[in-house]
């Protein structure tokens, strides 16, 4: 396989083009929002020019249009995350509100006193706050991951962790400080056998790796557009 010509790779990029302290700017903070390409600056670009209007909710052709290019981005996620249908994906402002929805609506609605959510200490605050809050407003007890020496999830102790009360497993896909890339199958597994749900923090694993929700087998999968290229304020929720 050719090496990739990353001076090749740069020229999409406008604001790689601009210079910092006498030098070629060098950016390296993608794992906490990406610059965008030319091609997404364009499509946004001409979407305000030439295609802006409210979806699902006008009698004239330019909200027809846009409502089209709504649903066809959403055949186009399900597609990329091999989704079950169009319809398991939401549209959200980023990863964050994905997972507070989740916290929010499923939680509340089910978790009770002395029930357990298990997290990681490795987790983004976007996967960590929405359960604290939850736990304490409902007496739940949140419930942690052991980690190796290595700083990665230690396997052999889940039985430590995960048990009958056990409501929700919630992790990242892929650190986004150690670049750690966990075993969501036998996550989701152990989740299935106790019969608790299990989500996803997707915010680096989309931005990276091939994602397959029905291998995986997670009852949620959460993302954010601008760590992968695509503009701020856009995420997804599958479930």
């Amino acid at each position: 396989m050719a090496a990739l010509n990353y001076r090749e790779i740069r020229k999409d990029f406008p604001i790689l083009q601009t210079t910092m302290n006498g030098k070629p700017l060098v950016f390296l903070d993608s794992a906490a929002s990406s610059q965008k390409p030319q091609r997404v600056i364009d499509v946004f670009s001409d979407y305000y020019r030439c295609r802006n209007a409210n979806i699902h909710r006008g009698a004239y052709r330019l909200s027809y249009e846009a409502t089209d290019l709504f649903e066809h981005t959403r055949n186009r996620m399900a597609r990329f995350i091999n989704a079950e249908a169009p319809e398991c994906c939401i549209f959200t402002r980023n990863a964050t509100e994905s997972i507070n929805l989740v916290a929010y609506s499923w939680g509340d609605a089910n978790l009770e006193a002395g029930d357990e959510i298990l997290v990681s200490e490795m987790e983004h605050h976007s996967n960590l706050v929405p359960w604290m809050m939850l736990a304490e407003r409902k007496g739940a007890k949140l419930r942690h991951i052991p980690l190796t020496d290595d700083a990665r999830f230690d396997y052999n102790r889940l039985d430590e962790v995960i048990n009958a009360k056990t409501r929700i497993i919630a992790v990242a896909h892929m650190s986004n400080v150690t670049g750690t890339i966990h075993n969501l199958k036998l996550l989701a597994a152990r989740a299935r056998s106790v019969g608790a749900l299990f989500l996803v923090d997707g915010a680096q694993g989309a931005s990276h790796l091939r994602v397959d929700v029905r291998d995986i087998d997670c009852d949620f999968y959460a993302i954010s557009a601008h760590k992968m290229l695509g503009p701020t304020g856009v995420g997804v929720l599958y479930g």
